[in-house]
């Protein structure tokens, strides 16, 4: 039997501490403690799950196979190298780190030191997603939403970072192709960046994508929608469903259509136009992929988000920052 993996948790706020919970319930994992440079944090999360208190990071990382950061994005880089030159494989919470340099820097790290690295881009791992898995995904268009109420926990990190980059990720993941062009704009309103922030990515397949990010909203939104030759594709990842209206020639299709909504009698054949459900698995996001992480760490195979994936997203959304702020310049 393959020993359980021993990990440990870097910083225990409120995400850190989500991230202990989903530890402490994997039977792969044998979850050896936490560190906090706040020690009354660090005490009372590692009581709750009945694991070690580490008095410093340097001690927890002498115990562990790997560790989960879920520290600010400022501290990613220091902590991580720390744990790659140590051989210690490293998940690391989205953003990856704070700039591209930092970020290419732990690429090679992970190479040179064959320790695998896991971004933590959740939304990946969202139901409503996993769920369109069957589907030949080729987008041409994507216009995605991601608006949030103010929350001045997070108002020290500019809205690319914080929200934008989930959407940037996903669609770098369904997008084969490498960006062209980034057109984007953005408004400091309640804080000293941006609080709303619309890009528009061009790839050189001619995709585009139609990006805003908003934590001013009077309601929370987190929808992508995706058209692509005989598709349209709907995401609500808050509600974690999807909709599929697409056209088919088959009676197979057909048959396996949430309904039936009509004909195209145009062109050289009639299709028939579809409207799919497809079936949503209960899915803990976060838990998910951090199980994905140990089975990584386990076996041979890639982690599914790895730090290129990571350093890619980055870098789109530092392009998509430095754009906003030489518009501000000009204004």
């Amino acid at each position: 039997m393959t020993p359980r993996v021993k990990i440990g948790v870097v910083g225990v706020g409120h995400l850190g501490s989500l991230h202990a919970k989903m530890l402490s319930e994997m039977q792969d994992v044998e979850f050896i403690g936490v560190y906090d440079i706040d020690a009354e944090k660090n005490m009372a999360v590692a009581q709750e799950f009945g694991v070690k208190p580490y008095l410093t990071y340097d001690e927890l990382l002498e115990g562990v196979e790997a560790i989960s950061i879920a520290t600010p994005t400022s501290t990613h880089f220091g902590i991580a190298a720390k744990a790659l030159e140590k051989k210690v494989h490293t998940f690391i919470e989205k953003p990856l780190t704070e700039t591209v340099d930092e970020a290419e820097q732990l690429v090679r790290l992970s190479k040179q030191k064959n320790a695998k690295v896991q971004v933590g881009h959740v939304e990946r791992f969202n139901p409503a997603l996993l769920a369109l898995e069957k589907y030949h995904l080729n987008p041409m268009f994507i216009e995605s939403h991601r608006l949030a109420q103010f929350n001045p926990r997070g108002s020290d990190v500019p809205v690319v970072l914080d929200l934008m980059i989930h959407d940037i990720d996903i669609i770098l993941s369904l997008v084969n192709s490498p960006v062209e062009s980034i057109e984007a704009n953005g408004v400091a309103v309640v804080s000293d960046s941006a609080d709303i922030a619309n890009a528009r990515i061009k790839f050189k397949n001619g995709c585009v994508a139609n990006v805003t990010a908003s934590r001013i909203s009077q309601r929370k939104m987190r929808k992508m929608r995706l058209f692509q030759p005989n598709a349209y594709i709907s995401v609500d990842f808050s509600e974690g469903t999807a909709e599929v209206f697409r056209l088919v020639d088959d009676a197979d299709g057909i048959a396996k259509a949430t309904m039936l909504l009509g004909q195209i009698d145009a062109g050289t054949r009639k299709r028939n136009i579809v409207y799919e459900q497809p079936e949503i698995k209960e899915v803990n996001a976060l838990k998910y992929e951090l199980e994905l992480f140990v089975k990584a760490i386990r076996g041979d195979g890639e982690p599914v988000v790895t730090a290129e994936e990571g350093k890619r997203a980055l870098e789109v959304a530092q392009d998509i920052m430095e754009k906003i702020r030489a518009q501000k310049v000009r204004l």
